[in-house]
């Protein structure tokens, strides 16, 4: 087990799961295939795994999209929800408790003083990295980009990478990010200017939570339907890089006709009954999920988006705390009147970065960077390593 205690005092455990097979690439993605359709055998370990007794390791907590995440030597390892009324920035120290000695600590984006999130630290105000006018005609691919207000580091890695592929800058794709309001009021300030000066940001108009995340993939739908009439529309997280020109050849694999949803898709996952990600038999009777494709990053054909903003529209969309699964509850109720081809790939990577990848999550501004760089020397994607 493993212990983290939270700044507000909440203590959430972990326990170490593992397989006892060896670790190459094709086991470890079998493995957690396995793991997210419930169908494996889990071993539970005794030992602090995946740490080793006097062996040094890095363990990082960071902030994203969904919660803090914990990664160990660059692995992501857990993740724990965010609670009400409460953000990282709040935190005023760090307490390690057990059996370890602790060599350093670097702290990173956490403050000195207020405000903060400090955005001229981050924002780079330059004319280049401005999005383009929006095309009169109808685009090929809509992406949608949730954020939260105060990831402006996020955003500029996003700006400087991905977002500068020829696709993106000719408007033939065009790239969004999705945010809602924060609960301070200096961080609205910034992202107000931040919009009006890179001119690729949409406002929500509400405060930002965890649960209401899935009004931000709503909107999504609607911008990629009606504002920019894409054939195709993506959603992803802030922290994945997105490899553009694959993204769109998987979906042109698909005939004209049909209707598709694309991604690292989930079959017969269960939803937890305890636990941090508890769901009760009243928010989800039934003993597994619909289908449904991981958050960070999946592609749906138009006509699943103008139904979904349809449904919305008439109060008939069922509006689940995971935006994720609500996507697969969506598309199993537009796949009732209209067969949906189902398209799974492991390269649009749910846990940081796979050799060959179409998306990649968990990527650090750095990370984004790093990645861009090398997609522009050579054509085969590969991943940065760099935490």
């Amino acid at each position: 087990m493993i212990c983290v205690g939270i700044f507000d005092g909440q203590v959430k455990c972990e326990k170490w799961i593992r397989d006892d097979n060896d670790h190459s690439e094709e086991s470890k993605a079998t493995w957690w295939l396995k793991r997210l359709i419930g169908r494996t055998k889990k071993v539970t370990v005794d030992w602090p795994f995946p740490f080793a007794e006097n062996k040094l390791f890095v363990m990082t907590l960071s902030a994203g999209l969904e919660g803090y995440h914990v990664n160990v030597d660059g692995r992501h390892i857990t993740s724990f929800p965010y609670r009400m009324g409460y953000t990282l920035e709040d935190a005023t120290g760090l307490t390690l408790n057990g059996d370890i000695d602790v060599h350093s600590v670097f702290a990173a984006s956490l403050p000195t003083s207020h405000p903060s999130y400090a955005p001229q630290r981050h924002l780079e105000m330059s004319n280049r990295w401005k999005a383009p006018p929006l095309p009169e005609q109808a685009v090929e691919l809509f992406i949608g980009i949730l954020s939260a207000g105060n990831h402006f580091a996020e955003r500029m890695a996003v700006r400087k990478s991905w977002m500068q592929h020829k696709l993106v800058k000719s408007s033939n794709v065009v790239a969004r990010f999705f945010v809602a309001m924060h609960m301070r009021k200096e961080v609205n300030v910034e992202l107000k200017k931040e919009a009006e000066f890179f001119g690729d940001i949409v406002i929500v108009p509400y405060m930002d939570n965890y649960d209401l995340v899935v009004l931000k993939t709503v909107a999504i739908c609607e911008y990629g339907a009606r504002v920019v009439s894409a054939k195709y529309i993506m959603k992803c997280d802030d922290d994945t890089f997105v490899k553009v020109d694959a993204v769109i050849n998987e979906a042109k694999k698909v005939p004209e006709e049909r209707s598709f949803y694309i991604g690292n898709i989930n079959y017969y996952h269960k939803p937890l009954r305890s636990g941090k990600w508890a769901v009760t038999y009243e928010e989800w009777a039934e003993e597994a999920y619909p289908p449904y494709a991981n958050g960070p990053g999946y592609i749906l054909s138009s006509d699943i988006a103008i139904f979904i903003v349809s449904e919305f529209e008439r109060h008939k969309l069922t509006l689940f705390k995971m935006e994720d699964v609500s996507m697969g509850m969506w598309v199993e109720k537009f796949n009732s009147t209209k067969p949906v081809d189902y398209l799974h790939s492991l390269k649009f990577c749910q846990f940081g970065c796979v050799e060959d990848y179409y998306t990649a999550h968990y990527q650090s501004p750095r990370q984004m960077i790093c990645m861009w760089d090398k997609l522009q020397r050579q054509a085969k994607p590969q991943c940065c390593n760099m935490r």
